[in-house]
């Protein structure tokens, strides 16, 4: 079932990209899924974004960790590169994985990349969202989206007062 962030959060898809219901996408727990039909090619490119509250004191490396066990159950996962960015006010992690699965019992590669980035409450900073964007795709499909990810990216940021 498709589930909605702890924080309002406003963005810009890059041109080509369509918005899909998640749970008609095969993409429950998800709050948003965009699809690039340009780029169909056994598989579709597409961007998820979720997130939740944290009241724990997990860091992004081992908030990064849980998303790698998460898949490790279901395909075979490697972490590719790690870099942590932001500020210390606005902590971000970078991950890219090459996952290995199936689909339609036949054998496909796919790389993930994942952005974690952290908005505090300001009115209580020990409660945290840590939203989750991530861009699945073939390696083969790479090229055609990556810097469509990178713009969208970019144009994540909190829901000013009169989008609350």
């Amino acid at each position: 079932m498709a589930t909605t962030l702890p924080v309002k959060i406003e963005f810009s898809l890059p041109e080509g990209w369509q918005p899909a219901p998640p749970d008609e996408v095969g993409a429950p727990g998800v709050a948003f899924v965009a699809l690039h039909p340009d780029s169909r090619d056994g598989f579709t490119a597409n961007i998820t974004i979720a997130g939740k509250l944290r009241e724990d004191e997990a860091d992004l490396v081992a908030i990064a960790d849980e998303s790698v066990q998460r898949l490790s159950t279901a395909a075979t996962v490697r972490v590719a590169q790690r870099t942590q960015v932001g500020t210390p006010e606005a902590p971000a992690l970078t991950q890219t994985l090459r996952v290995s699965t199936a689909l339609r019992e036949r054998p496909l590669e796919l790389v993930q990349s994942q952005v974690y980035l952290v908005m505090r409450d300001v009115h209580e900073p020990a409660k945290r969202a840590v939203i989750e964007l991530v861009l699945t795709a073939k390696s083969s499909q790479l090229d055609e989206v990556a810097d469509d990810f990178k713009e969208f990216v970019r144009t994540v940021r909190p829901a000013g007062p009169a989008d609350a």
